[in-house]
């Protein structure tokens, strides 16, 4: 069963993916996208953002790139070996990014978001790798 990036979300605060399963009375049914498989249930305090409405900033005249272009290119470039931690240094963060997304805007993306980016990547490529790999799949077929 194949799960896509409108099903994935982050909750403000915690460290891990949810997979959407369902509304509830009371909110939004998640399940953690890791082997835990926690299940809680998401309400109005929480801040919860679908990982398909997030972009990242760039100089360009769009303004953004979405994130599922940022994390296909990022596995086009390293696969599975990104080369570096969440928790890396500012520097290694930047260049990385730079490395995938050469005109991302130093103002507006912080180093904070970084490592979002390089933890989120890592629990998709673990726990939902056919998010990565589509785009390349679908490019194989049409050849």
């Amino acid at each position: 069963m194949s799960i896509t990036l409108s099903e994935i979300a982050t909750i403000s605060g915690k460290s891990t993916l949810f997979k959407v399963l369902k509304p509830g009375k009371s909110g939004v049914i998640l399940e953690s996208l890791d082997a835990a498989k926690t299940k809680i249930v998401a309400n109005a305090t929480h801040r919860l953002s679908v990982l398909s409405e997030i972009s990242i900033y760039t100089t360009t005249k769009e303004g953004t790139v979405p994130l599922e272009e940022v994390l296909k290119k990022i596995y086009e470039n390293y696969k599975n070996d990104i080369g570096i931690e969440g928790e890396g240094e500012n520097n290694e963060l930047k260049s990385f990014l730079k490395s995938v997304v050469p005109d991302y805007d130093e103002s507006r993306v912080y180093v904070s978001d970084m490592k979002k980016l390089v933890r989120w990547y890592r629990i998709i490529a673990e726990h939902a790798p056919e998010i990565l790999t589509a785009k390349a799949e679908e490019k194989e077929t049409e050849k």
